[in-house]
C-alpha cells in the first residue's frame, strides 16, 4: 500500500453519513409523491418502473463498484458513484414525461450503487478494529432512520413544497458530502493496479441480474409466471449467471472471487444478508397494507406504524456493535433469530379485531432483530479477506440484502394473492370472483369502499387480514432459514489486531492478502 497523511475521522464520518442517508431515502422518499407525480406527467401504466429502474441499477452496480474501488481506490469511485447520483437527481427534478423520469431514476440507481456498499467499506478502512463495531452499528442506524424518513420527507415536500425537490435536496447535501470525503478522506491506496478489468465478466454479470430482476419485476404484474416471457428471463439470466461463473475462474481481477465462498463464515454472512431482506421488505410491505386495509387508517398512519420498527432497527444495530470485541458473532445473531422468530410467529397471527397497540409491539420486536445484522455482518463477511478485497465483500452484503429484498416482495406478494383469493371463496362463495379485486391495493380505495355494500367490504377485510397473517406465518420459515446460516457462523469473533486486519490508527497499512488469484 501507498501511505497517505491520516484521515480526519469524524468530518469523514459525517460525509460519510449524509451520503448514505441520500442513497437510502431514495429508496423510499419517491413513495408519496408518485400519487402527484402521476397527476402531473400521466404514464401510470409505466410507474412501476420509477422504482423498478432504480433498484435495477443499483443492484446491478454494487459489486461492479465494490471492485472497481478495491482495484483502484475506494475514494475515487465513492465521488464517481456520488457525482452520478447527484447528477440523476438533478435530471429526476426536470423530468417532464414518465419515461424520462424512469431513465433518470436508473442513473440515480447506479450512482447509489456505489454509494451504500463503498460507505460501510471506507468504515471498516478508518476504524481500529475494537471501534468498527460501534461504527457499523452507528451507520446501520442511519439506514434504518432513513427508512421512516423517506416516505415522510416525501409528503412534507410533495404538499408544502413541490415532487421536484424530493430530488433537488439531494443537490446541496450531495456537495456537502463532496466536499468532507475529498478534503478530509485520505484513503491508503492499493498496490496492485496493474490487473486489468474485467470488462467481460462485468457485462455477462450485469445481464444476467438485468434479467433475473426484470423476471422479479414483471412477473405476476405485466406477464404471467408461466409465460414465455418471464420463463425465458430467468432462464437467461441461469444460462448467463454459468457462463459468469467460468468468466470468472478464469480472471486476473474477478468481479466476485468466488473462493470467498469457501469460507464458511462468508458464506452464513450472505445467507444472512439475503433471509433478512426478505424479511425487512415482507414487514415494511405488508403491515402498512394492514394497518390501511384492515384498521381503515390514512397513508401517513401506514407510514408511521413502521416507526416503531425502525427505532426498533436503529436501537438493536447501535446496541448490538458494543458487544462484537467480547461474544462471537453467532452469539449475538443467534438472539437476533430468535427474536425474528417470535416476532414472525406473533405477526402470523393477526386478524381483524387484533389491537393496533399490539401490531405496534411485534413490530418493536422485529426491528430490534432486523437491525442486530447491520453491524454483525459488516463485520464478520470481512473478517478473512484482506484490504484489497473489503469493497467487494461489503458490496456483495448489500446486494443479498437487495436480491433478497426483490426474491422476498415476489414471492411474498404471490402467495398473499393466492391467499386473499381462496379466503375470499370460503367466506364468499357465490360472487367471490366476481368481489376479489385483482390487486389488494385496491381494497384501500375509498371510492372501492363506497361502491362496495357494507356486507360484501367486511368479508373483503376479513379475507385481507387473513391473507396477510399468511403470508408472516411463511415467513416462519424464511426466519428459520435465517436462523441456519446464523448456526453456520462457527464460534468465529472479531479479531483485534490479527493478521489481514486493519491496525489501529494505520487504515490496513502492512496488511497481507488472503485471497488472491481465486484462492483463500
Amino acid at each position: 500500500m501507498e501511505a497517505t497523511k491520516k484521515s480526519n475521522i469524524p468530518w469523514t464520518v459525517t460525509g460519510l453519513m449524509l451520503a448514505l442517508l441520500l442513497a437510502a431515502l431514495d429508496q423510499t422518499i419517491i413513495s408519496t409523491a408518485m400519487p402527484t407525480i402521476l397527476g402531473e406527467l400521466g404514464g401510470l401504466d409505466q410507474f412501476v418502473w420509477v422504482f423498478s429502474a432504480y433498484l435495477i441499477a443499483n443492484v446491478v452496480s454494487m459489486p461492479i463498484f465494490g471492485k472497481l474501488g478495491d482495484m483502484y481506490g475506494r475514494k475515487l469511485f465513492f465521488l464517481l458513484g456520488l457525482i452520478v447520483f447527484m447528477i440523476g437527481s438533478a435530471l429526476c427534478g426536470t423530468s417532464e414525461s414518465m419515461l424520462q423520469l424512469i431513465i433518470y431514476r436508473a442513473i440515480q440507481g447506479i450512482g447509489g450503487g456505489a454509494l451504500m456498499p463503498l460507505t460501510f467499506t471506507i468504515v471498516f478502512d478508518i476504524f481500529p478494529p475494537e471501534k468498527r463495531g460501534k461504527a457499523q452499528g452507528l451507520f446501520g442506524a442511519v439506514f434504518g432512520i432513513s427508512s421512516v424518513l423517506g416516505p415522510l420527507a416525501g409528503a412534507y415536500f410533495t404538499d408544502y413544497v413541490n415532487w421536484q425537490w424530493i430530488f433537488y435536496i439531494n443537490l446541496p447535501l450531495g456537495v456537502v458530502s463532496l466536499i468532507l470525503i475529498s478534503l478530509f478522506y485520505h484513503p491508503v491506496l492499493p498496490k496492485n493496479k496493474n490487473l486489468k478489468v474485467d470488462w467481460l465478466g462485468t457485462l455477462v454479470f450485469a445481464a444476467s441480474i438485468s434479467a433475473l430482476m426484470l423476471g422479479l419485476e414483471l412477473g405476476g404484474k405485466d406477464y404471467a409466471w408461466n409465460s414465455p416471457v418471464i420463463i425465458g428471463l430467468f432462464v437467461a439470466a441461469a444460462v448467463l449467471f454459468v457462463g459468469f461463473y467460468f468468466i470468472e475462474r478464469a480472471a486476473s481481477a474477478p468481479i466476485i472471487p468466488f473462493p470467498l465462498f469457501r469460507s464458511r463464515l462468508f458464506t452464513a454472512s450472505m445467507g444472512i444478508s439475503f433471509f433478512y431482506g426478505a424479511l425487512m421488505i415482507s414487514a415494511a410491505t405488508y403491515i402498512p397494507l394492514f394497518v390501511q386495509g384492515v384498521f381503515q387508517g390514512s397513508a401517513t398512519s401506514a407510514g408511521l406504524v413502521l416507526t416503531p420498527m425502525m427505532l426498533g432497527v436503529v436501537a438493536s444495530s447501535a446496541f448490538s456493535g458494543r458487544f462484537l470485541g467480547n461474544a462471537s458473532f453467532r452469539s449475538i445473531m443467534l438472539f437476533s433469530a430468535g427474536l425474528l422468530l417470535v416476532a414472525t410467529v406473533l405477526l402470523g397471527t393477526v386478524a381483524v379485531d387484533t389491537p393496533r397497540w399490539l401490531v405496534t409491539m411485534y413490530m418493536i420486536v422485529l426491528g430490534l432483530g432486523i437491525g442486530t445484522q447491520f453491524p454483525v455482518i459488516s463485520i464478520s463477511s470481512v473478517q478473512s479477506v484482506s484490504f484489497q478485497y473489503r469493497g467487494v465483500v461489503t458490496s456483495l452484503v448489500s446486494f443479498f440484502r437487495s436480491i433478497g429484498s426483490a426474491v422476498g416482495v415476489t414471492v411474498l406478494g404471490t402467495i398473499q394473492s393466492y391467499a386473499l383469493k381462496n379466503r375470499i371463496v370460503e367466506l364468499m362463495p357465490d360472487n367471490a370472483s366476481a368481489q376479489t379485486p385483482a390487486d389488494p391495493q385496491v381494497l384501500l380505495s375509498e371510492q372501492f369502499r363506497q361502491a362496495v355494500p357494507k356486507e360484501i367490504m367486511d368479508k373483503l377485510i376479513i379475507g385481507l387480514a387473513d391473507s396477510i397473517a399468511f403470508v408472516f406465518q411463511v415467513s416462519i420459515l424464511v426466519a428459520a432459514l435465517g436462523l441456519m446460516f446464523v448456526l453456520l457462523m462457527g464460534k468465529a469473533k472479531m479479531e483485534l489486531g490479527q493478521r489481514g486486519q486493519q491496525k489501529p490508527g494505520g487504515a490496513g497499512e502492512g496488511e497481507e492478502s488472503t485471497v488472491q488469484h481465486g484462492h483463500l
